[in-house]
């Protein structure tokens, strides 16, 4: 995983800022700082970010392929330009079935 944060005030594609690794999960930092961030992620077909629960608002957009998001057990099947936010407090976990790009938020301020 990548902790540096892209060049402020250059334009980039965000679809193209990431690759697929076979076999791998890979993660790029966008912007990284103590109150959230946002980085964007690529999972290959038949990978998962595991099961996890945090105290957070998460924001997830497909930017590429299609995931499956399993919020609190139940599943939804987002494809390229659709987006979720996971509540803060819920078990989630993400899987390829085919694979997909996403860029994801997190917002830590509000919440302790």
């Amino acid at each position: 995983m990548e902790n540096h944060e892209f060049e402020k005030a250059t334009a980039f594609i965000i679809v193209k800022i990431i690759e697929y690794v076979p076999n791998s999960v890979f993660i790029k930092t966008i912007i990284k700082k103590t109150t959230g961030n946002v980085t964007a992620v690529s999972v290959d077909t038949g990978e998962a970010l595991n099961e996890k629960i945090i105290p957070f608002d998460t924001f997830v957009q497909i930017i590429d392929g299609k995931a499956e998001m399993v919020i609190d057990g139940v599943s939804n099947f987002l494809e390229t330009g659709q987006s979720i936010i996971i509540p803060a407090h819920t078990s989630n976990s993400i899987i390829a079935n085919e694979r997909f790009k996403m860029i994801s938020t997190i917002i830590k301020s509000g919440y302790e």
